[in-house]
């Protein structure tokens, strides 16, 4: 995958003059379909981390985050001239991120979808505050892997990811009121879970 890292810095090739900072992502989807490499770079700058931290959450793997992020940007360049628009531009590149990611899982079953990082410690906490919000977020991380994959997911997109229901349910592909259940009982299985683990809402 690494020569997939050299193809997409060739294509956003980072240029000293500055794109427009007031294009709207859909119009540097445009621009990149008709071959813009400087819009391409705009949108990666733009979204590239948000991008990467919903992979690495998936695939666990930080070089492997990094190739498949590769892989996710250059899939927009060849693909922006078939996006209609429907979803926002951030949803179809989360849509695109998740593809990638679950396709490299497949092919690697020794890997599976990380509940990950939940928190940064405040470096204001005193050394109690902190061992408390460590062992909080260590029970919510134990907790978070006893749901099922698909509950795990939404949980991340709508909490972490702050996603509406509308853009889960483009991205997941499947419809708004099977993602509201989804939340629904994620919710509910994870409130039992902290429940029997002592840990207060």
């Amino acid at each position: 995958m690494r020569s997939g890292q050299t193809m997409l810095r060739a294509i956003a090739g980072y240029q000293d003059r500055p794109a427009a900072p007031t294009s709207t992502d859909e119009a540097l989807i445009t621009r990149i379909a008709g071959g813009d490499r400087l819009a391409m770079q705009v949108l990666f700058a733009r979204h590239h981390v948000r991008v990467y931290r919903f992979v690495l959450r998936l695939v666990k793997n930080e070089a492997l985050a990094e190739d498949l992020i590769s892989e996710v940007f250059l899939e927009v360049w060849r693909q922006a001239g078939r996006f209609e628009g429907r979803s926002a531009a951030g949803t179809w590149l989360l849509s695109i991120a998740r593809f990638k990611a679950l396709s490299e899982l497949r092919r690697r079953p020794d890997r599976a979808l990380d509940e990950a990082a939940l928190s940064v410690v405040d470096p204001a906490d005193d050394p109690e505050a902190v061992a408390v919000k460590s062992d909080r977020n260590e029970a919510l991380r134990r907790c978070l892997h006893e749901l099922s994959a698909e509950h795990r997911e939404v949980i991340d997109l709508v909490y972490y990811h702050e996603m509406s229901i509308e853009e889960v349910a483009e991205i997941i592909g499947i419809p708004a009121n099977t993602v509201k259940t989804r939340v629904f009982h994620a919710r509910r299985r994870l409130a039992d879970l902290l429940a029997a683990a002592g840990v207060e809402r």
